[in-house]
């Protein structure tokens, strides 16, 4: 295992996939233990080559976990997730808590809109072709659990569906 290897397995990586620094590293990590085991090498021996690989991506404005993180809002609150979860999701993926605060809070999508997007993508309430009155408590009980609080589950659950679908 060398730099130009490590370095080599990183930029394939972003290639393919957006990535934070903390996501980076844990993948670095992973390649670098199963390396390490099938040549019966001892993987903390990598680790500053690791910390070193990630800091040049840093450096070479490769890996930036505040356009990651409002890029990947958009991404989610598009799709219908709520902010609860959309703040978890980042968390997972090792963006820290005030990268995750201050994105939030440039965040313009409105609550509502997002439960009734999530609604229309899962066919939920308006968008359930059949049994859409015995099944608004389940319809409702799955917007809340994917983060929404009751008022804004029940608009969605409730509300009509658009015209322009």
């Amino acid at each position: 295992m060398t730099r130009e290897w490590l370095f080599r397995a990183a930029s394939h990586y972003l290639e393919r996939y957006a990535s934070t620094e903390a996501n980076l590293r844990r993948v670095l990590q992973r390649k670098v233990m199963r390396r390490a085991q099938a040549c019966g090498e001892e993987p903390s021996a990598f680790e500053a080559l690791v910390d070193e690989t990630v800091t040049k991506f840093v450096e070479l404005k490769l890996l930036d976990d505040r356009s990651y993180a409002e890029a990947k809002l958009a991404s989610l609150r598009r799709r219908g997730t709520s902010l609860r979860q959309s703040a978890a999701k980042l968390a997972i993926k090792g963006v820290d808590r005030e990268t995750v605060a201050s994105v939030m809070a440039g965040d313009e999508t409105d609550e509502a809109d997002a439960a009734r997007r999530l609604a229309q993508r899962r066919r939920l309430g308006p968008h359930r072709l059949r049994e859409r009155a015995e099944r608004r408590d389940r319809d409702v009980a799955a917007l809340m659990r994917a983060g929404f609080s009751y008022s804004h589950a029940a608009a969605a659950i409730d509300g009509e569906a658009d015209s322009h679908d």
